[in-house]
C-alpha cells in the first residue's frame, strides 16, 4: 500500500507499525461514525496522538484513501490463498463475497470519494490495477474447468458486481450479499 509520506525515506519500524494503527482504527471508527468522525476518536483507538495523525495523513482525504486502499489490498491478497484453497469457482465465489464485503464496508465512504477530491483522483485505477488481475486469473482457471461460463471478461465482473454492491435505501450489506450470489449462482455452468 502506497500512503502520502511513503515516497519522501522509509519509515522507521514504530512509524509503519502507528500508520498500520491508524488506518485501522480509522476503518473500524469510519464504518461507526463516518468519515466526519473526530479525529480524536480515531487517534484513541489507535492508541497515538492527534500530532502522529497529522504527521502521516496530513489531510483528511489522504486517510480515507488509505483506508480504502487497504481494503482494496486485503481483497486483492485473498485471491491466491483462495485459488490453492477451493476448486475454481468455489474459490472465484468466496472471492467475489469478500469484493462485495469491501464494498459494502466503504458504503460511508461513498460520498466522500465521490466529492471530487483530487486525492480519490488515482483511487478508480488503482482499483482496477489491483484487483483487475487478481480476478481475471480467477474467473481464468473457472472458466478453463468447465464451471463458469466463457462469457463475461474479468472488468465486466468487476462492474457488475460493483453495480449489484450499490447501497438500497433501507436494506443491509445482507441484501446486496443474497443478489451477489444469485449473480454468482448465474455464473456456473
Amino acid at each position: 500500500m502506497v500512503h502520502p509520506d511513503t515516497t519522501r525515506r522509509p519509515r522507521r519500524a514504530d512509524a509503519r507499525r502507528n500508520v498500520d494503527a491508524l488506518i485501522e482504527a480509522a476503518k473500524t471508527v469510519f464504518a461507526t461514525s463516518g468519515v466526519d468522525a473526530p479525529a480524536k476518536e480515531i487517534t484513541d483507538l489507535a492508541g497515538v496522538g492527534v500530532g502522529t495523525l497529522y504527521r502521516h495523513f496530513p489531510q483528511r482525504a489522504d486517510l480515507v484513501k488509505a483506508v480504502v486502499e487497504s481494503g482494496i489490498d486485503a481483497v486483492a491478497d485473498a485471491g491466491p490463498a483462495l485459488s490453492g484453497a477451493h476448486e475454481p469457482a468455489e474459490a472465484l465465489a468466496e472471492w467475489i463475497r469478500r469484493f462485495t464485503e469491501l464494498l459494502g464496508t466503504k458504503r460511508g465512504l461513498a460520498s466522500a470519494l465521490h466529492s471530487g477530491d483530487p486525492a480519490f483522483s488515482g483511487l478508480p485505477g488503482y482499483f482496477l490495477e489491483r484487483l483487475g488481475p487478481v480476478v481475471a486469473t480467477l474467473l481464468g482457471a473457472a472458466v478453463a474447468d468447465g464451471t463458469v461460463r466463457d462469457d463475461i471478461s474479468a472488468e465486466d465482473l468487476l462492474h457488475a458486481i460493483t453495480q449489484l454492491s450499490q447501497p438500497v435505501p433501507g436494506r443491509e450489506l445482507a441484501h446486496n450479499q443474497r443478489v451477489v450470489g444469485v449473480f454468482v449462482d448465474g455464473l456456473r455452468r
